[in-house]
């Protein structure tokens, strides 16, 4: 695989043991960082309004995320001043494949969101848990968004903190704290919004046609992965009603990047200017074709 799968060792490997635990302090603050903007938001944030918290930063990495994930994770990390650790699943993408009879992720049997991001997460915090730390986990769910649960906690303790919701940030407020960090957005969305990992199912099909223009080796790998569960009789297709096969046909690029453009050109008629931003905020995904459902640990 190029370099969209391959995840750099410059991120510290973060391994758990029993021998480390009784050194654990009582209370513990973690954050998950996916890639993308507002949990690297709610990072600088949290540094700079709650610098007393001793706050561990971390990200799970799924082998299958896209190179500029990398790149804008390290860059958050210079802004911090601080490594992030990096949980990675001990049984990979391929692994998990297998075991779901090589049938592919979907919105229905969200495997992947479960075995690659959750459990690696649930494996580090056990311990700590089972000896009594407190632990309080930030998500970056946002003012204006509803209530969307990314990790229900089923342990006592520990405790799901909203930092941007008790504060009233929204999008805007998101997009402001990245832009006076001089962070800025990840690469990425200047093509994407959904989710920084290669083939998520979540993609609108303009998404998808973008990857294949991006990195055309992770769209075609995308495409070998679907061709095999589908001959193992896989119900599931990346793209809903379409294989990647006939998405990358070239009457059917042009006529989703036609769809695409009207519905861009429909949101900016109706858009108002914002005269606080010059710049205007960037349409997302969620903006052209609705708020989807989408996995937290991943999209956040």
């Amino acid at each position: 695989m190029n370099s969209a799968t391959e995840s750099p060792r410059r991120f510290l490997d973060c391994r758990v043991s029993e021998s480390a635990i009784p050194d654990e302090p009582r209370e513990k603050h973690v954050l998950g960082l996916s890639g993308g903007r507002d949990s690297a938001a709610l990072a600088i944030y949290m540094r700079q309004h709650h610098p007393e918290l001793n706050i561990e930063y971390f990200f799970t990495d799924t082998g299958k995320e896209l190179p500029e994930v990398y790149e804008f994770l390290g860059r958050l990390e210079g802004f911090l001043g601080k490594e992030i650790l990096k949980l990675n699943p001990d049984r990979n993408f391929d692994f998990w494949l297998k075991q779901y009879n090589t049938f592919l992720p979907s919105p229905q049997t969200r495997w992947c969101t479960k075995q690659l991001k959750l459990r690696p997460f649930e494996q580090w915090l056990r311990p700590m848990l089972d000896n009594g730390v407190n632990v309080f986990s930030y998500v970056a769910i946002r003012a204006d968004e509803e209530y969307r649960e990314g990790y229900s906690s089923k342990h006592g303790k520990l405790v799901i903190k909203l930092p941007f919701k008790e504060a009233g940030i929204d999008k805007a407020g998101v997009l402001d704290i990245l832009d006076a960090s001089g962070l800025g957005l990840p690469k990425y969305y200047a093509w994407r919004t959904r989710s920084g990992c290669t083939f998520c199912f979540f993609q609108q099909k303009i998404e998808w046609v973008r990857l294949r223009e991006q990195h055309p080796d992770a769209f075609e790998q995308a495409k070998a992965y679907e061709k095999s569960a589908l001959a193992h009789g896989s119900p599931f297709t990346w793209s809903q009603g379409e294989s990647l096969d006939e998405l990358a046909q070239p009457d059917r690029i042009e006529q989703i990047k036609r769809d695409h453009a009207r519905r861009l050109d429909r949101l900016r008629s109706k858009s108002q200017p914002n005269p606080l931003r010059t710049d205007h905020e960037p349409l997302d995904i969620d903006d052209l074709y609705g708020k989807a459902k989408v996995c937290l640990a991943c999209h956040k």
